[in-house]
């Protein structure tokens, strides 16, 4: 058996156990996690292939096609040369964008090779995937610092030290004229015009620049410069990586493989993507409790593919997980506190992500919110006059901007909760509530109960309303 297989035995034995208690879950947390450090060469080609598509959207041009260049590097001693382009564009990183490096994580430990080609040169265009209007360039100290805070934020998920770093602009920028234009005639023009932001783009009358038109072309020559075996991007960036493929061939290299990750829908449960501007995210450099809270705020459906996406289960695992919630021999609840511990482990270790399991149900598994001691206290007295939105942004730093205040509102997220000895009862409150006084709300929700014991609750977090 190999040792991805003895592990999985394992862990499989206490998937099988009470996961309610914490000393099986410990045990569970400690075992997956060590599996992100586990040797995997000992896997037989077609397994390895296996593993890796498994987790992807689409292997191009097919699995035994990533098996079999797998087989012939290997007879020759060799591992794959893997690629994958960072367009470093922004300072903050979430859980999403730790999904290609999770993957590559894999192909290190698997025996091959990975260069991180850092878009330096294509950064200052903008890759447009996903986008409706033309993105900003950026300059070269945007890009170092972009680039630095990339780099700490998304260590815990992968080995930076064991691969290769290349620049984008060492090729790209002595790039001349006469060459691109030669490159151009060989490419047609409605093979650019395939992408259907563009087409949407262009019918909403938006505008769309060259040099977006030719970001594929830019990327597709990184690919040409290094001559990979398997190219890795998102879901979204399918025609960039085909067109890889292309100009290879058209330089009479043999194509790159193409693996596609899944774009990850954000915690709000909505459909939308990940991302910082909707308020829906996991960011790598949250404190442990925030991380396992937020993910305990998911709806159930996504525990599926955000299992798949950052833990280091195979498909036997999660599928004997999920059969056991739909026996109902495991509460949903529990199965994500496994899941929340995993991404804590991951992220700040696996005493940390016990801690943050027992601050978790100390604040949520109690019958009255007055036995929380840890609780931040918003003074009424003091703030009153401030919005909600700017008491859950700036005071209690509860949400990022007003904006995500609103959103949460209109998914009846944010609510008032009071206490009083015959129990608990709770108001929702509406989108216009959010930019009213805090103190004008208060008045009006609690008038009946003016003396009991008040909270504001915003999805999973909670603070206590004092001095009213």
């Amino acid at each position: 058996m190999t040792r991805l297989g003895e592990s999985v035995a394992r862990a499989s034995s206490l998937l099988s156990a009470d996961l309610s208690a914490d000393s099986t879950v410990a045990e569970l947390l400690k075992e997956t996690g060590e599996r992100r450090y586990l040797d995997l060469t000992d896997l037989p080609a077609k397994e390895q292939a296996e593993l890796i598509a498994s987790r992807t959207v689409e292997v191009l041009p097919g699995v035994d096609q990533l098996a079999g260049r797998i087989e012939e590097r290997r007879a020759a001693g060799q591992g794959l040369h893997i690629k994958l382009g960072i367009d470093p564009t922004a300072t903050d990183v979430h859980l999403g964008h730790a999904v290609p490096l999770i993957i590559l994580s894999r192909f290190q430990r698997l025996g091959h090779d990975v260069t991180l080609i850092i878009g330096d040169f294509t950064a200052k265009i903008g890759d447009p995937s996903g986008r409706t209007a033309e993105r900003p360039p950026l300059t070269d100290e945007d890009i170092a610092a972009n680039l630095a805070s990339y780099r700490e934020q998304v260590r815990p998920f992968f080995d930076f030290d064991k691969v290769s770093f290349r620049q984008n602009s060492e090729w790209l920028a002595p790039y001349t004229f006469p060459e691109l234009l030669g490159l151009l005639a060989q490419v047609p023009v409605s093979q650019l015009l395939q992408r259907e932001d563009f087409r949407n783009r262009l019918a909403a009358g938006s505008g769309l620049t060259m040099t977006e038109l030719l970001y594929p072309i830019a990327q597709g020559l990184d690919s040409v410069a290094l001559e990979c075996d398997v190219e890795l991007g998102g879901a979204d960036q399918l025609l960039n990586l085909q067109m890889g493929r292309k100009l290879m061939e058209l330089r009479g290299q043999r194509p790159q493989l193409v693996v596609t990750m899944p774009l990850i829908e954000g915690t709000d449960g909505t459909g939308a993507k990940m991302s910082k501007s909707k308020g829906n995210y996991v960011g790598l450099s949250a404190p442990a409790d925030d991380v396992f809270g937020k993910i305990m705020s998911v709806p159930d459906r996504l525990m599926e593919p955000y299992l798949k996406a950052w833990t280091e289960w195979t498909d036997v695992e999660v599928a004997l997980a999920l059969a056991r919630v739909a026996d109902k021999s495991l509460h949903p609840m529990d199965l994500k506190k496994v899941l929340a511990g995993e991404v804590v482990t991951a992220l700040y270790g696996l005493e940390a992500a016990m801690a943050a399991r027992a601050g978790f149900v100390a604040q949520f598994s109690k019958k009255s919110f007055a036995d929380v001691s840890t609780l931040p206290v918003v003074d009424v007295a003091e703030h009153g006059a401030e919005t909600v939105a700017t008491v859950l942004t700036k005071v209690l730093e509860f949400t990022p901007s007003a904006s995500a205040a609103r959103r949460l509102a209109k998914q009846n997220a944010l609510r008032l909760v009071v206490e009083a000895p015959e129990g608990q009862q709770t108001l929702v409150l509406a989108e216009a509530d959010v930019i009213r006084p805090l103190a004008e709300v208060l008045g009006e929700k609690l008038a009946a109960t003016p003396d009991t014991a008040a909270y504001l609750k915003a999805g999973r977090k909670l603070a206590q309303l004092e001095g009213r």
